[in-house]
């Protein structure tokens, strides 16, 4: 992939180079957890040349993603919860997420993809982690406003052995987190000049919200503690 599709998630588009390095995609069905993976969905249903599927789990992310899809007829959007989907079991060779189960419901989630993935598929998985065991008090306050309940670095690869998934590959993409959240800060400037009034007031706790975070992980040394890791997981 040598064009940048500039993916707005932690891990960038790190975590879909990493992917496309270790797998080969043609023929494979694929499922994307998450909005702002619009790109990410795109480019499978053109490697795989089946149709992709993405899912998200609110509505207004359902129109959003819709809108960004446009007439890519090979993409399919569609509104599910994450930890009760509608697919088959053994449905995908392929499921991919991107810092999008890194919160309480991950056991659930973590569960159904395993019924839904075929025997010797594939969890793609991004994971915000936490460097150190000990974590300050304003970590935790931003893991609290942010629905965060981030695995341990050291411990990551155990929680998906436990559960029956073979570690294909691991890599660290912390590194990417400042350029993430130094974005992050860019275009939410951006977003709060072009609302209205109106929005402004509806958007306020999300904007507050990536506000803290971001300048938290920037300016207040954060980044001693929040990691992100992308693993390839293959279902035994």
């Amino acid at each position: 992939m040598e064009k940048n599709l500039n993916i707005f998630l932690p891990g960038l588009d790190n975590q879909i180079r990493f992917v496309r390095r270790k797998l080969g995609l043609e023929g494979k069905t694929t499922l994307t957890l998450g909005s702002a993976s619009e790109s990410i969905a795109k480019l499978f249903a053109t490697e795989t040349k089946v149709k992709a599927e993405l899912i998200v789990e609110d509505y207004n992310s359902l129109m959003n993603s819709r809108l960004l899809v446009g007439e890519e007829k090979n993409v399919n959007v569609r509104l599910m919860d994450f930890e009760y989907t509608d697919f088959n079991d053994a449905e995908f060779d392929v499921v991919y997420s991107q810092g999008g189960i890194s919160n309480p419901r991950r056991n659930k989630i973590v569960k159904e993809v395993k019924r839904i993935l075929k025997p010797g598929g594939v969890f793609c998985v991004g994971e915000v982690v936490s460097l150190q065991e000990d974590l300050p008090q304003f970590i935790l306050d931003i893991y609290d406003s942010t629905d965060l309940e981030p695995l341990l670095a050291t411990e990551i690869e155990k929680y998906y052995t436990e559960r029956n998934f073979e570690i294909v590959d691991k890599k660290d993409l912390s590194f990417t987190l400042t350029d993430y959240y130094s974005k992050s800060l860019a275009e939410l400037k951006k977003s709060v000049v072009d609302l209205a009034d109106n929005e402004k007031s509806y958007y306020k706790k999300l904007i507050n919200m990536i506000s803290h975070e971001a300048k938290a992980f920037l300016n207040q040394g954060a980044d001693e503690y929040i990691g992100f890791y992308s693993l390839i997981l293959k279902k035994k």
